[in-house]
């Protein structure tokens, strides 16, 4: 396993810290007085679709089925419908209302061991690392393909194809959000990949980390010189 530079790491986290407070993203589920049901919601329809069309859908959603109560007793094609406008209506209704279910066993109490929350239909690595760090506060990395991007374009590439079982690139974003300020730094990464360090046309020109980036300096243009 590649190991990464201290140093490296710790110019990481100040950088893209002092790149949130300015530029990041502000939305509504990263407010501090939600519910544990409003926080859970919010990273289940976030996967796999851009935050900005949640952020319109998100405040209806919640209006229409405002607990868990209410998702797993409702018509299953009611939630399908309700979804459609923001895709993978199916998936997403089913595991909203497999989870609703399960949450109104546990009478909304969420187990602190992280292996009981897994347990959890449709929890999955990254809704249970979502859960300790805004619910329990515990510094987890909201790992996706996203911040996998950021990760492995500033680091180093990582082994295998599923991000979920790379050890490298899993021991790497725990070291980088162990932080005092680990949501804030979970956040600024997924902004920054979301703004900045984009899939297909990423903004080198405009980025803050270009001087140490290992995918820049691999890929910078070589400017001819006169001979």
């Amino acid at each position: 396993m590649s190991q990464v530079d201290p140093d490296k790491i710790i110019f990481f986290q100040k950088h893209i810290l002092k790149w949130y407070n300015k530029d990041g993203r502000d939305f509504y589920w990263r407010k501090h007085n939600l519910s544990n049901y409003q926080y859970i919601i919010a990273e289940v329809l976030l996967q796999r679709t851009k935050a900005e069309t949640i952020a319109k859908f998100y405040p209806s959603f919640i209006a229409r089925f405002p607990s868990w109560d209410i998702i797993a007793k409702a018509d299953r094609n009611d939630i399908e419908e309700f979804l459609r406008p923001v895709g993978l209506y199916t998936q997403r209704a089913k595991r909203l209302q497999s989870l609703a279910i399960e949450m109104v066993k546990r009478k909304g109490k969420l187990p602190t061991d992280r292996t009981e929350l897994e347990t959890i239909p449709f929890m999955g690595q990254y809704i249970a690392n979502a859960v300790e760090l805004v619910i329990f506060h515990k510094p987890s990395p909201l790992m996706d393909v996203n911040m996998a991007r950021v990760f492995e374009r500033f680091f180093g590439e990582r082994k295998l194809a599923d991000i979920r079982y790379d050890p490298y690139l899993q021991q790497l974003a725990y070291q980088v959000v162990n932080h005092i300020n680990a949501k804030k730094i979970n956040w600024a990464i997924l902004d920054f990949a979301a703004l900045i360090c984009q899939a297909r046309k990423p903004k080198c020109n405009s980025c803050i980390f270009r001087a140490k980036c290992t995918y820049y300096l691999a890929n910078e243009p070589v400017i001819p010189t006169d001979t």
